[in-house]
């Protein structure tokens, strides 16, 4: 969602790097088209003043003035203020109090709540929580159903709610059974309305004064833009909300409401929400974020993706299958498998540094049903294709694609690239990096 506000402000550090020297000139000129991008990008315009303010500030102090390349100094001074301007670190949720503690969501119709709580009840359960999903909206049709239906599929319990009880009272008999049941964290899934009105408030207040939360999270839609920043300053107005959870942070908003919602509000940015996948709720890291936005990547979300989906001694097996050209089809499989549960692979590469700025990435659009096919190609083969694939003639790839669905030429397709990658892993293992040739990447 930044990759308009990544190619401006890359444009105008590059600019700024072909100074020998920086003056206050070239910094002026420099944060102009900084300014714009960042107003451009939906920044609130007196977060953006302040923001400018503090990197010329730094720009033309002695910390620029003693560097050895003062134009990439310029680029960690935006880099800094960008991450303090979201927070400086990650904050977790509360989880403090009495058990059962409850977690209350709050924000507009449409914002993303009921999908929020049950990525939230996924998060917390693989932290070791025995999460209870709690359906607060009577308002409304089908909110109560929808929460149930996703807690049946997440494997999640949910509290029976139904549309003719009173909200508070929902809140306060959830929390009585969770307690009897053995639950340590109810999430309170609360109604939303179309826009913020005292009836709103009135009634979420009154769940705060039953319930006292250790927690309120305010489920901001991201692709709202400055109109989610006027939302959040109700929200906190009236509840003193703990902190906010970003959704559909996958879309293709500007971004702005990221950069302008903590220093609007004064509370933290928690969760960002980063796909339709329940796994898809990440912790949000202002430093990771900031390195996102200014296209340096973001390497160590990618290694707490790639440590929670591939196991060590998978890891370590794999390596040494690599170094004997022992790689065969079923752990070309078992990797693609294991790539799918990291999330989106276009998300992947950009996480990566420098590759946002790679003019032959940026517009990459990969096909996830790709992954999917592979994985019923393979699995149509025998043991012994999938071990041995010099023996797949041309009669056993027309069973195989009749068995998976697919065309002889996907099969052929597979089979090419699965050569390709063997070639390349020999020269990896061969040669280090150096052995991939003039930037070839395997995949």
């Amino acid at each position: 969602m930044f990759e308009n506000l990544n190619e401006k402000l890359d444009s105008v550090f590059k600019k700024l790097k072909g100074h020998g020297k920086l003056s206050e000139n070239n910094i002026d000129e420099g944060l102009k088209n900084v300014k714009m991008a960042l107003l451009e990008a939906d920044v609130h315009y007196k977060v953006t003043k302040s923001f400018i303010a503090d990197v010329k500030k730094r720009a033309i102090g002695q910390e620029v003035l003693r560097s050895i390349t003062p134009g990439q100094q310029v680029v960690k001074i935006v880099s800094d203020e960008l991450t303090m301007l979201m927070g400086e670190t990650a904050v977790p949720l509360d989880l403090s109090g009495e058990k059962p503690t409850c977690i209350m969501l709050v924000g507009l119709q449409g914002s993303g709540k009921t999908t929020t709580s049950g990525k939230l009840a996924t998060y917390l359960r693989k932290e070791g929580r025995k999460p209870f999903l709690v359906p607060a909206d009577v308002y409304r049709p089908a909110a109560i159903d929808q929460l149930k239906k996703l807690g049946s599929q997440l494997g999640v319990p949910v509290f029976n709610s139904d549309p003719a009880m009173d909200p508070v009272q929902i809140c306060q008999d959830a929390r009585a059974e969770a307690q009897n049941s053995g639950y340590d964290t109810v999430i309170l899934d609360t109604a939303g309305r179309l826009h913020v009105d005292e009836e709103l408030m009135g009634e979420l207040v009154k769940i705060k004064e039953a319930l006292n939360p250790s927690d309120i999270l305010l489920v901001a839609d991201a692709m709202t833009g400055q109109d989610a920043v006027n939302i959040a300053g109700s929200f906190n107005t009236a509840l003193d909300i703990g902190g906010i959870v970003l959704s559909k942070m996958d879309g293709d908003a500007r971004g702005g409401a990221a950069l302008s919602m903590r220093a609007i509000t004064g509370k933290p940015i928690k969760f960002v929400g980063v796909g339709e996948k329940a796994s898809a709720l990440e912790m949000f890291h202002p430093d990771r974020m900031a390195s996102r936005i200014l296209g340096m990547g973001d390497v160590l979300t990618l290694v707490e993706k790639a440590q929670s989906a591939i196991d060590e001694k998978d890891a370590i097996e794999l390596e040494k299958k690599l170094r004997k050209s022992e790689f065969t089809l079923e752990d070309f499989r078992d990797q693609m498998v294991r790539i799918r549960k990291m999330g989106s692979i276009t998300d992947i590469i950009k996480m990566i540094p420098g590759m946002s700025n790679n003019k032959q990435l940026k517009n990459l659009n990969v096909d996830e049903n790709e992954i999917v096919r592979i994985e019923a190609i393979i699995n149509s083969m025998t043991k012994i294709e999938r071990r041995k694939h010099q023996i797949i003639n041309g009669s056993r790839r027309k069973r195989i694609a009749r068995g998976s669905g697919t065309t002889v030429q996907e099969v052929n397709r597979l089979l090419k690239n699965y050569a390709q990658v063997m070639k390349m892993m020999k020269k990896l293992t061969k040669g280090g990096m150096r052995g991939l040739g003039n930037g070839m990447l395997p995949f």
